[in-house]
């Protein structure tokens, strides 16, 4: 029987809308599961909730970690129900396949003081300068992922409006809102790029006029948060965890953070409310005669 790799591959992407590098990782696990299905003499069909059990078993004493292994258990699930659904098999074997409890790790963030010193370390008059503290205000601003942001194209930006045009997991567009001081930087920006490269589509350019790489940005990111003094492990999403945190102390609706951020799920989205109730237990603490 064959895989059907091909078909449910693009089923993740345009059904489902998963990113690429999910789908990757579902195609990863499944390669590694018909490994083990060959080493059996079993096929894909032949597959029961003995067998099922007895691979995630195995992973389990090569060391593989919980979150691997819950990923390990949806790629296999979410495989079976693709083929159910378009009728290659009849009954879907991973039906009373149990994940394990994933311990939930809280997203770390940096303050409003941390943020603001990250930001004011952003120093000089050059272009580089200047394009990092706008892309810096942007990733804080609207809560960018870092592939967003490098890959924002010029007439994605309503600097009049201030809005901007993103393109999410999954291709999925999300309008948000920008303030007035990425705006202004945003200007500046554009102010001293458009004299070399009025042309490029892009947006954040590197001094040859090519879209800058996320791996030179997170280089730029780590410099200044060490010469902000910032003791915490800095990194782009560590300003989108606190852009989210920040919004939700100010009194911000969860579901206006999960449009915000490009969430597809409110599940997702909630994880902030665990951050704020840890931020509300440490003052308890503090602050409490009983704490």
């Amino acid at each position: 029987m064959e895989n059907h790799l091909k078909e449910f591959s693009s089923y993740l992407n345009d059904e489902k809308g998963l990113s690429n590098n999910t789908v990757l990782a579902y195609l990863s696990d499944l390669k590694n599961f018909f490994v083990f299905l060959e080493k059996q003499g079993k096929s894909v069909s032949g597959t029961d909730h003995q067998l099922l059990t007895e691979f995630i078993w195995q992973k389990k004493l090569g060391g593989l970690k919980p979150r691997s292994i819950y990923r390990l258990i949806e790629s296999i699930k979410q495989y079976y129900r693709f083929l159910v659904s378009e009728k290659i098999i009849d009954e879907n074997p991973t039906a009373y396949l149990s994940t394990p409890k994933i311990p939930s790790n809280l997203p770390a963030q940096l303050s409003f003081d941390e943020v603001s010193s990250l930001l004011n370390s952003v120093r000089g008059t050059k272009e580089r300068d200047i394009r990092n503290r706008a892309m810096i205000e942007l990733l804080y601003a609207a809560g960018l992922r870092v592939s967003e942001l490098v890959n924002i194209k010029v007439e994605n930006v309503d600097l009049s409006q201030g809005y901007l045009k993103v393109k999410g997991k999954g291709n999925k567009e999300r309008i948000v809102p920008i303030s007035a001081r990425a705006v202004s930087w945003i200007k500046k920006y554009l102010d001293t790029r458009n004299k070399n490269f009025r042309d490029r589509t892009d947006l954040f350019l590197s001094k040859f006029g090519k879209k800058i790489s996320r791996v030179e940005f997170w280089r730029q990111l780590k410099s200044y948060a060490l010469g902000s003094g910032i003791t915490k492990k800095v990194s782009p999403h560590i300003l989108r965890h606190s852009f989210a945190s920040h919004l939700l102390a100010g009194g911000a609706d969860l579901r206006f953070i999960q449009e915000m951020l490009g969430h597809s799920s409110i599940t997702t989205t909630q994880v902030y409310t665990h951050v704020d109730k840890q931020k509300l237990k440490e003052l308890h603490k503090r602050f409490h005669p009983h704490g």
